[in-house]
């Protein structure tokens, strides 16, 4: 394309802002040198946008020429000029890439195209349409499309401008999407009266807009509202108020849903509104709105109705079959009786809709006010109508049985009435029945749901809240199908487990237990005459689980359809090089089919025959049909492109350190030179090869030539290896020998012999085959003797004269004498002249890397018996490549050519983690003598010889230069083996990079390509730095700037490069950093110089007046030519930027800048690779094609979690995330289609989300995971999430146990205040029910089911204990039906921790890709590194987290931090990190374990004792020992020693007020109950109710005591707390003589403790002597009593409001810190005695790390000697 100058001539005067920064195209100054502008369709968009033509001008403000349509809306609206300038560069780049792609192309390219305009402006303006229509307003946008007249180009732009720059200012409003329209609404209303020229009636003028002025739409539109916003945060006390008490985002964006916006609000915006009213004034302002969020377990029945309703009505209806106690349930249902009986889950079944309409009253009355009366109506009548109907199938089921008891049988009469209650029963499912014929027709819902008609409005008043999200979910029928089915089986197998395994077998024991007469109690039984309850206990923990095992039928059901999704989509098919190998002759013809652009011809795609073509080809590839291959010889462009990209890829490979030099040469494909006739195969496809063919030659001495050669071809690579190595050969020898030598004709003639015989198929009659062996050495030799950097010329003469003898002697079949070698110019014509070849060999210049490169692999050729199976030997390397082909042969969409593809930015919030490691962090030594650069040394090893051997190439002499002249590179290789910024950076730049290469191989001709591989060669040579020639046999300059595609390049690969991929880090703190001069900023800048297309976003905060601030959004880049950064844009916000939570906050703030159609969202821990990128433009292309009835919204990119060689901690972490990363999301989206968002590599549609709220959600605490809730919010608004497998991106996870644990505990209170949301609610209520159960089980459920978990150990066990103490065990023992209820109870644990609920999915995954065999060997060897101890232990983390912040609230962002874990973590941290999580909760367990070990006469039997309590006792180990095991050094006899000390320094500290939790217990115990403070008054009664549990111990055990003689009346109990009450005034007594007397007058503080001990011996001798006490009681009792102390603590603890300020709160916490100390020494325990046995920490060392790791931590330990912690 030639560069076409703009049509209208350029003014005079050029415009004053001729040398502006700008972003990626200069928009303000068309005639720039810039790559971007030859493209006519930019400056195309830049001419349309300023045609203002005859516009009216703006009153104020000066007019110049150079000014457009976004200038004129500034002027009117008072619009920031920053914001102008970056939404008229957004606005540019989007037109002209969209005219860019349009096919076929438009007639005049060098106009704007009106068909690209309309699609944009139609996208863009959707939901604000969708809006209007949904309030029954009509829409501002004045634009018919009728096909008359001409389009009105500038009218659509100017409502697409006003748009683009309301929202490009409106800062933190982007989160509230129909604040966006309203506000949208008006200013277009206005704009249009401005366009149509109306007059204003009071001034008799023009029309005016109501706000303008210079900066008047921040400070009259968007200030008003995001103070309101930032009033209603500040009410919620950081996010510590109850939901309910404040509005967030949701609730403001909601207020826009209803009319009375339009009433209340006005325009420009009444700032007197009771919108606006600040809550701390207490007028009447609006509260929530549309939904209010409350703290309560009771959110998960509401959101969840039908799924509830669903498991008890079964439940019900199966205990009452069951109990008939027939073989299957059918025979029980043929008697009436029992029919009739099932009927009463009609009655549950009104009872649980009379419950549901209570909780909607009971939670959501905040809503009603006298604005929203009609809610109020409904809820009251949903009540009555749920109450009436129990009333109904009250009387109606009374009949029936009136009926039958009068008749003494079933009769005509009470059949009757069995029939009149099924009529009653019609009528209440006939909701139900409707939602049915729904489901089955889903287009139908999707119409209702979606046309705003009165009539639908009114028939659906009554079953669901009008809201403007959430209508129209349904998917289209094959979809529905598809996880109907999944359902239909899930459900099916559990009720059937349910049915016969777990209830069943639960009827007997039960009626024994029921029928049991005269129970012995051995405590104050309250019910005396049944034992109900005792049968109760033994239910609860079988209908626990009978409610959560849906989980684990998922899990099975899941991977099996996982799997079958995944061999399917063709995973794994290339699982390592072997199967690579097999198929790489058809990879370039794969590469060639979906890495480059067909020819594009006009309609020919996505025709029925063009997709038809696409499948047969692909089977072609895939399988190696009609051999593709043959094409590839080596003169055609496809083999040469191939080439290019193979080589780029190992070359990135090599830059990375994952290969060494010699691998770069056995990987790559080298260019054609030697003349050599076939393609060159990498030389690890050609090992062996050669010698094969020679063997073969041997043995078929006799055949003839068309027999061997066939043999020989038999394999590609073996006729390639022979032709390769005979072509070589001889260009070898013609290139050693002179050429005009007579030793040269001789040469020539000999191999033109050669090629004759050959020709005429003669050569097996015409030579000897058996004499090649001899050849093949003596070739050997002399390929050695030229590699060899010493060249030894005699050695090198001898061997050639040696191959002369050879031929001339044994390879020809009839000898000939040596006049006729003469004659036939065999033999040199005077023999006189000295030996052979004597004078006559040259050898090239040590410089000519080329030849000598060649040499070496005719080396390789000619030598390798190996098969190479493990080059390359990094495993990370050969994962890359395995996955890269085996994408290869998946199903993609085609490339599009770079010009075509979609523009796309990528989108990363930092805020202060790593950059780059520096020298001290990567020096300083832990305790242990190890840094983090050992550390990476031995783990990473080859890489780092990788790393040392590219450092000696590019001229470091000696070791030591690595840390003067190489540190910037050594800081960089340690950085890139972290999770830190340039890491992230240099992934996400391949993206740049391929985009190029791209773009350079689209255009490029036979010729350049062709020359370019020809160029490449002689460039190799010409780079050499000749000092090392010696030391390395690879001296090609890899400059790490350019790569050596780029040396190509013609100039205009930047410029579409730069078009279609942006890069934006929104470092929020860069500017705070740069004025303190961080050290980050300046590695920030460093990242900004050496990727040009990297920008880092920022907010600025300036200081105007006293306290004033004023805030911006700053956008810079690093200017090349200026060599300085440069601001671009620089846009003022109306305050702080954080509001709600800050990751969110940070990519709203940063999200203006991005460009393009599309936006990956990446995090700071994720990494990208040059081969996956290439892919990108492919995956880019799913956004045109429909998956079920809709286009894909978000496209899920599968990841590859790098973290998993740190240790066997990161390895578990990592295999149970990747099962997730690629098993769980491919069965959410195919088929479940509940696919969500969950953290970042996904890919947005980004037009459809920044009109719809943005790509997260960032209300306080409610919106913690905001991740998720751009998946909900995507699913709401009728988005498509998909998920992509051809693709992935790098991610780090955390590696130590408390980051992990960290981590765990975030998302679980994440989950926990997802119950809460309204997204949860309306997914809930508005999905089908099975997508409904999709959605349940793989979000909030999947948490919510393993708390049911660990509830289940704790239910099983306290009804264990409860059956022991009471004596029911005792008289149930002599019934035999009580070992089958055990025998239940007891499968039933076993399943569950079996955990298969983790391990299943990995296992299918792993053999899915890796392969059975390897899959198993790995899940042993995890289980050998005790994997199952820390999934346990992270169970009890989860269900720790989720269900506190379900009660009480405390979710708060944890900063996981992100560093290697080698140092060792103190006992103390360890503690005060777990030890309400696990460590009293394992206590507690442990102390029932022991109690029933001692008071259970079933326990007697040891064995039935093991048997029933081994997994309750190993949940109990794991939660104690897990922290220790995965520690680094946990068992380290020293160590532990230390550790204690320090724990108990930390238990007693007594410093000042201002200590940290670190430092003082009693900073820590109080933040330990920061939960209580947000917690409501249910919260705290809950826990009260929870906290008498403790109780229980003392009353069952003191009747068990000696002392109680027998006695059973409660009396007993009573007594017993005389005993608590004197220990607390004997401790209340020492305690007051210690502060009185211990300091001055000691004598009496001895004195008092003497008379407590004398006064403590004389009542244990009197109660031996008077009553029936026993020495064994003291132990005992201390059982009893301990729990209740711990009981009373907690419960001060819920009352501490009341107490603080009392005495008794200070005896509190000194007994509380006596508690902790006690727990303490029960946790250490286990830990120093296993520190104390030999041998145990090596093997601790050896479970956690690699090998090379242990080895080195041990040696280093032994050198450095134990550092003591001084």
């Amino acid at each position: 394309m030639s560069l076409r100058s703009r049509h209208s001539p350029q003014p005079a005067s050029t415009p004053p802002h001729e040398e502006e920064p700008y972003n990626i195209i200069p928009v303000h100054n068309l005639l720039a040198d810039h790559p971007s502008l030859r493209f006519p369709e930019v400056r195309a968009a830049a001419a349309a946008l300023r045609s203002v033509g005859n516009l009216r001008r703006p009153p104020f403000g000066q007019w110049r020429q150079h000014m457009d349509l976004l200038d004129w809306l500034a002027l009117f609206f008072g619009f920031q000029k920053d914001n102008v300038r970056n939404q008229r560069e957004h606005l540019v780049l989007h037109l002209a890439n969209a005219q860019m792609r349009l096919t076929p192309p438009p007639d005049n390219i060098d106009t704007l195209d009106a068909t690209v305009l309309r699609r944009f402006r139609k996208k863009l303006l959707k939901n604000y349409s969708s809006w209007c229509s949904y309030l029954g307003k009509k829409s501002n946008i004045w634009i018919f499309d009728n096909r008359r007249g001409e389009p009105d180009l500038r009218r659509e732009l100017l409502y697409v401008s006003l748009y683009l720059l309301i929202w490009g200012e409106a800062a933190n409003l982007r989160f509230v999407p129909e604040c966006i329209c309203y506000i949208f609404h008006n200013m277009a209303n206005e704009l249009n009266r401005i366009l149509e020229d109306y007059i204003d009636d009071n001034t008799g003028q023009p029309v005016m807009p109501s706000i303008s002025g210079e900066n008047a739409f921040l400070n009259f539109v968007v200030k008003p509202i995001y103070d309101t916003i930032k009033s209603e945060v500040d009410n919620s006390r950081n996010g510590t108020a109850p939901h309910s008490a404040w509005r967030n985002y949701d609730d403001i964006n909601e207020y826009f849903w209803s009319r009375r916006c339009f009433e209340k609000l006005k325009w420009p915006p009444d700032v007197g509104s009771n919108f606006f009213v600040p809550v701390g004034s207490r007028g009447k302002h609006v509260g929530k709105t549309g939904f209010v969020e409350q703290r309560s377990f009771w959110n998960l029945f509401r959101s969840f109705d039908r799924l509830w309703i669903m498991l008890v009505l079964f439940l019900q209806a199966a205990i009452i079959v069951a109990w008939e106690e027939r073989t299957y349930p059918w025979q029980a249902l043929e008697d009436r009786t029992v029919q009739v009986r099932v009927l009463t889950i009609f009655f549950t079944w009104s009872g649980m809709r009379f419950l549901q309409s209570l909780l909607d009253v009971g939670m959501q009355y905040k809503l009603v006010s006298r604005e929203t009366k009609m809610l109020g109506v409904r809820m009251a009548l949903k009540c009555i109508v749920a109450a009436a109907w129990i009333v109904v199938f009250g009387v109606f089921y009374g009949r029936i049985w009136e009926q039958r008891n009068h008749d003494r049988r079933w009769t005509k009469a009470a059949n009757d009435r069995v029939l009149n209650f099924l009529e009653a029963v019609v009528v209440f499912i006939i909701p139900e029945l409707l939602a049915i014929a729904l489901f089955i027709l889903p287009w139908i819902r999707n119409f209702v749901e979606n046309t705003n008609w009165r009539i639908f409005y009114v028939l659906s008043w009554w079953f669901q809240s009008r809201s403007f999200v959430g209508r129209g979910l349904r998917e289209g029928l094959v979809d529905n199908i598809k996880y109907s089915l999944f359902w239909v089986s899930v459900l099916a197998t559990k009720f059937c487990f349910s049915y016969f395994l777990q209830i069943k077998p639960m009827i007997a024991p039960t009626k024994a237990v029921l029928d049991l007469k005269n129970v012995e109690y051995e405590w104050h039984e309250f019910f005396h005459h049944s034992n109900r309850f005792a049968a109760g206990i033994l239910w609860v923990p079988v209908v626990l689980i009978y409610l959560m095992d849906i989980q684990i039928w998922y899990s099975i059901h899941s991977s099996v359809a996982g799997a079958l999704v995944g061999l399917f989509a063709h995973l794994g098919e290339i699982r390592n090089m072997q199967q690579l190998k097999l198929r790489f002759q058809f990879f370039a013809s794969a590469i060639q089919f979906n890495l480059m652009p067909e020819e594009q011809l006009l309609n020919a795609r996505g025709t029925l025959k063009s997709k038809f073509k696409d499948a047969i080809h692909r089977l072609k590839l895939r399988y190696g049909l009609g051999h593709p291959y043959r094409k590839l010889e080596s003169n055609q462009v496809e083999a040469n492109k191939f080439a290019l990209i193979w080589n780029e890829i190992i070359l990135s490979f090599r830059e990375e350190d994952i290969i060494s030099d010699r691998e770069v040469e056995l990987l790559e494909l080298p260019q054609n030179s030697w003349n050599v006739r076939v393609i060159r195969w990498p030389c690890f496809l050609l090992c062996n090869e050669l010698l094969l063919a020679l063997s073969q030659a041997k043995e078929l001495v006799n055949d003839t030539d068309k027999r061997l050669y066939k043999k020989i071809c038999s394999s590609e690579y073996r006729r390639c290896a022979v032709i390769e190595a005979y072509d070589s050969v001889k260009h070898l020898l013609h290139e050693i020998i002179k050429p005009n030598s007579e030793e040269h004709s001789i040469v020539t003639v000999l191999f033109q012999e050669i090629d004759h015989s050959l020709e005429i198929e003669k050569f097996t009659n015409t030579f000897k085959t058996t004499a090649l062996p001899q050849l093949h050495s003596k070739l050997i030799k002399l390929v050695e003797l030229l590699n060899k950097s010493v060249k030894d010329s005699n050695q090198v003469v001898n061997t050639l004269q040696a191959l002369y003898e050879i031929a001339i002697r044994d390879l020809f079949q009839d000898r000939r004498n040596p006049k006729q070698l003469e004659d036939d110019g065999l033999a040199p014509r005077n023999p006189a002249s000295g030996l052979l070849f004597e004078n006559a060999v040259e050898l090239p210049d040590t410089s000519n890397e080329n030849f000598y490169r060649q040499v070496r692999r005719l080396h390789t050729i000619l030598t390798s018996r190996d098969s190479m199976q493990n080059i390359p030997i990094n495993l990370e390397a050969r994962r890359r490549i395995a996955f890269f082909s085996n994408s290869l042969f998946m199903y993609m969409p085609h490339a599009p050519q770079v010009e075509k593809m979609m523009a796309f930015s990528v989108l990363t919030p930092y805020y202060s983690e790593e950059v780059v490691y520096t020298k001290e962090q990567l020096r300083t030594e832990n305790e242990d003598g190890v840094s983090i650069l050992y550390y990476l040394q031995t783990i990473y090893d080859d890489e780092w010889k990788n790393f040392v051997e590219r450092m000696r190439r590019e001229g470091m002499m000696k070791d030591s230069d690595m840390w003067t002249d190489k540190l910037r590179d050594l800081r960089l290789w340690a950085s890139y083996r972290g999770q830190t910024l340039s890491r992230t950076v240099r992934g996400m730049m391949y993206y740049y990079r391929a985009l190029k290469m791209l773009t350079f191989l689209d255009s490029a001709s036979e010729m350049d390509i062709r020359e370019g591989s020809r160029e490449l060669v002689s460039v190799r040579q010409d780079n050499l730095d000749s000092f090392n020639s010696e030391r390395s046999p690879y001296s090609k300059n890899l400059s790490r700037a350019s790569s050596s595609v780029s040396l190509l390049f013609k100039g205009h690969e930047y410029g579409t490069a730069l078009m279609k991929f942006t890069y934006v880090v929104a470092c929020q703190i860069y500017g705070t950093q740069k004025e303190k001069k961080d050290p980050q900023a300046d590695e920030i800048l460093h990242l900004m110089k050496n990727n040009e297309a990297l920008r880092v976003a920022y907010v600025d905060e300036r200081t105007t007046g006293r306290d004033e601030k004023e805030y911006f959004s700053v956008l810079v880049k690093y200017d090349q030519q200026l060599d300085r950064e440069v601001e671009i844009y620089r846009v003022k916000l109306p305050g702080p930027l954080k509001l709600g939570e800050g990751k969110p906050e940070n990519q709203n703030h940063a999200i203006i800048f991005t460009r393009g159609d599309a936006v990956q969202t990446i995090d700071m821990n994720q990494d990208n690779y040059f081969e996956e990128a290439l892919k990108m433009r492919n995956l880019l292309e799913e956004y045109k094609r429909y998956y079920g009835n809709r286009k894909p919204t978000i496209l899920g990119v599968r990841e590859h979690i790098f973290t998993g060689s740190v240790s066997s901690l990161a390895w578990f972490m990592s295999a149970q995330e990747t099962s997730f990363v690629t098993l769980g999301q491919r069965v959410l989206a195919n088929p479940l289609k509940v696919r969500m968002h969950y953290g970042h590599p996904d890919v947005f549609d980004r037009f459809w989300f920044l009109t719809r709220g943005g790509i997260s959600k960032a209300s306080r605490v409610i919106n913690i995971s905001e991740d998720i809730f751009a998946g909900f919010n995507c699913t709401l608004r009728g988005g498509n999430v998909t998920h992509h497998e051809y693709i992935q991106v790098g991610k780090g996870r955390d590696v130590g146990l408390n980051q992990v644990s960290m981590f765990e505990a975030k998302v679980a209170s994440g989950n926990g205040e997802q119950v809460l949301s309204r997204d949860v609610y309306r997914l809930g209520h508005r999905l089908d029910f099975f997508r409904m159960l999709s959605f349940f089980y793989t979000t909030v459920g999947f948490f919510f089911n393993t708390m049911m978990v660990v509830l289940t150990v704790y239910a099983f066990l306290w009804g264990r204990l409860y059956l022991a103490l009471s004596g029911v065990e005792k008289s149930m023992e002599s019934n035999s039906n009580n070992n089958k209820a055990l025998g239940t109870i007891l499968n039933q644990q076993f399943i569950i921790q079996l955990g298969l609920f983790t391990a299943l999915p990995m296992i299918v995954e792993n053999s899915l890709e890796h392969g059975f065999l390897e899959a198993i060997w790995d899940f042993l060897t995890m289980q050998l590194q005790l994997s199952s101890v820390f999934y346990t232990f992270s169970m009890g983390t989860r269900s720790h987290f989720f269900g506190r912040t379900v009660l009480h609230g405390g979710a708060k962002y944890r900063a996981t931090g992100r560093g290697f874990v080698v140092e060792h973590k103190s006992f103390a941290e360890i503690y005060r990190l777990f030890a309400r999580s696990h460590f009293v909760k394992a206590i507690e367990l442990g102390l029932i374990l022991v109690i029933y070990a001692t008071h259970s006469p079933v326990a007697t039997d040891t064995f039935v004792y093991i048997a029933l309590t081994i997994t309750s006792w190993f949940l109990v180990a794991s939660w104690v020992v897990a922290p220790f095991l995965f520690n680094p050094s946990g068992f380290d006899w020293l160590k532990t020693v230390y550790d204690f000390d320090d724990f108990m320094n930390w238990i007693w500290y007594s410093g000042s007020v201002f200590a940290k939790a670190e430092q003082s217990w009693e900073r820590w115990w109080y933040e330990e109950q920061d939960h209580l403070k947000v917690t409501g008054l249910w919260g705290k009664l809950l826990e009260i109710i929870l906290d008498l549990r403790f109780f229980f111990f003392q009353y069952g055990i003191v009747y068990q005591l000696g002392i109680s003689a027998g006695n059973n009346s409660i009396a007993v109990y009573l007594l017993s707390w005389i005993y608590v009450v004197v220990v607390s005034g004997i401790y209340a007594v020492v305690v007051y003589a210690r502060n009185k007397y211990s300091a001055k007058e000691h004598i009496y503080y001895r004195l008092v403790q003497f008379l407590v001990i004398i006064l403590a011996i004389l009542v244990v001798v009197a109660l031996l002597e008077f009553t029936k006490f026993k020495f064994v009681d003291i132990l005992t009792s201390l059982l009893a009593f301990l729990p209740t102390g711990w009981g009373l603590i907690l419960i001060a603890q819920v009352f501490r409001p009341f107490l603080q300020s009392t005495i008794i709160w200070s005896g509190v916490v000194a007994v509380a810190r006596l508690y902790d100390i006690l727990f303490g020494v029960i946790v250490m325990t286990p830990v120093a005695l296993l520190s104390w046995l030999p041998g145990f920490q090596n093997m601790q060392t050896r479970i956690l790390f690699n090998e090379a790791f242990s080895r080195g931590l041990r040696i280093s330990q032994i050198v450095t000697g134990k550092k003591s912690q001084s």
